[in-house]
């Protein structure tokens, strides 16, 4: 509350039973079916009133897109155009086909 003396609020919300702990994150990424909502430079709080916990989290708030294939690196391409021996292009549709699966990748192009 503005203007209280933060000694005094702490005393008073001891009394009422309300406990309070700063968590010290860097990021806090909260996920939805169909976006991640990023929050950057965050002051996390645990509250503990009554036995009940919540969290509280104030920060910048950026929203982000969920992409909806497998994250694909490069090691995976070439360990696939490696053991299937198949072009770059045919390794990376492999591996979408196969939703990340390498294995399933090598095998699906070695029939």
């Amino acid at each position: 509350m503005p203007g209280m003396n933060p000694r005094k609020m702490a005393q008073v919300m001891k009394r009422m039973g309300i406990q309070q702990t700063e968590i010290p994150a860097t990021e806090v990424i909260i996920r939805t079916p169909d976006k991640e909502l990023v929050i950057t430079d965050p002051q996390v709080a645990k509250v503990n009133m009554m036995g009940q916990e919540t969290i509280q989290i104030v920060g910048e708030i950026h929203e982000r897109a969920l992409s909806s294939g497998p994250e694909i690196s490069d090691e995976d391409v070439k360990t696939v155009m490696a053991q299937a021996g198949v072009s770059e292009e045919d390794a990376r549709a492999a591996i979408e086909e196969n939703a990340g699966d390498l294995a399933a990748a090598i095998l699906s192009l070695q029939k």
